[in-house]
C-alpha cells in the first residue's frame, strides 16, 4: 500500500516537472517577434528616456516621421546645483543648460530618434536691458521648429527635417524690428539653396505703412547641418552657407 502511494506521489510530480519545463515553449511566434523587436528598437515610455542629472522642461507632440501616429519631443534641463548662480541682481538664477530629445511613437511606447542634451542655453540667461530670447519647439506638417522671440527685437527661426537618421536643418527665418516696426525679414532654404532678404523701404517712417523689398542670392551647396551636431544654438553660423555673411 506504501509503495503504490509512492508511486503515485512520484508520478505526479513527473507531471508537474514536464509542465514546467514545456511551459516557454508556449510562447507564439508573435510574441517572440514582438520581444526582440522592443528590445532592438528599445521601446519605452518618454520619461524613461531622460538621462540622469536632467529633467523634463517642456515637452510637445505632433507627427514628424508621416506614419499618423503623434511623436514627442521633449526639452530637458540640467540639474546641477554648480549652475545655481547670483545673476547681477544678486538674484539666484538656474543657468543650467537644456537640451531636446526626439521620440517616434511606436503604439506600444517610444524609440529614441535624435538627442542634443546641450544645446541650448538657459531660460535665465542675461538679457541686458531687456528680457533673454524665448526658445519652443513646435511641431507643423512634420516638419521640427526651434522658434526664438525677443519682443521688440524680432524672432529667429531653425526648420529641421527627418533624414532617416536625423533631422537636417532645411530652413531658417529672421526677421531684424524696432519696436513694431519690422527692419527686415530673412529666410534661407537650404534646399533649395536660396536666400531672401525682404527690406522695409519705409522703416524710417513710422507713420507709413510697411513696404518690403525682396533681395534674393544663391547660398553654397553644402550639407546641412543636423540636429544632433549643432553645440550651441546661439553660435550657429551660416557663413559657410552664405558667401555674403561677413
Amino acid at each position: 500500500m506504501k509503495l503504490t502511494r509512492i508511486l503515485w506521489m512520484v508520478a505526479i510530480a513527473c507531471i508537474g516537472c514536464a509542465k514546467e519545463k514545456s511551459a516557454p515553449e508556449t510562447k507564439t511566434a508573435e510574441t517572440v517577434q514582438y520581444s526582440q523587436t522592443q528590445e532592438a528598437e528599445d521601446i519605452r515610455q518618454p520619461e524613461q528616456f531622460i538621462p540622469d542629472g536632467f529633467r523634463l522642461f517642456e515637452q510637445t507632440d505632433g507627427d514628424l516621421n508621416k506614419d499618423g501616429l503623434p511623436d514627442r519631443v521633449l526639452i530637458i534641463k540640467a540639474t546641477n546645483p554648480d549652475s545655481i548662480v547670483p545673476n547681477r541682481n544678486d538674484e539666484k538664477v538656474d543657468r543650467n543648460r537644456r537640451g531636446i530629445l526626439v521620440l517616434f511613437n511606436r503604439k506600444n511606447g517610444y524609440v529614441l530618434a535624435a538627442t542634443n542634451k546641450t544645446c541650448f542655453s538657459s531660460e535665465n540667461e542675461d538679457g541686458g536691458v531687456y528680457y533673454a530670447p524665448e526658445m519652443a519647439a513646435t511641431i507643423k506638417n512634420g516638419k521640427l521648429y526651434i522658434e526664438y522671440a525677443h519682443g521688440r527685437y524680432g524672432y529667429w527661426s531653425y526648420t529641421f527635417r527627418y533624414n532617416g537618421n536625423d533631422f537636417d536643418l532645411i530652413g531658417y527665418d529672421s526677421s531684424d524690428n524696432h519696436g513694431p516696426i519690422t527692419n527686415s525679414e530673412t529666410s534661407m532654404n537650404f534646399l533649395t539653396h536660396k536666400k531672401c532678404v525682404s527690406v522695409n523701404i519705409n522703416r524710417d517712417d513710422p507713420d507709413a505703412d510697411e513696404k518690403f523689398e525682396q533681395h534674393w542670392t544663391a547660398l553654397e551647396k553644402l550639407p546641412p547641418m543636423q540636429l544632433s551636431a549643432i553645440k550651441d544654438f546661439d553660435e550657429i553660423s551660416f557663413a559657410a552657407y552664405d558667401p555674403d555673411e561677413e
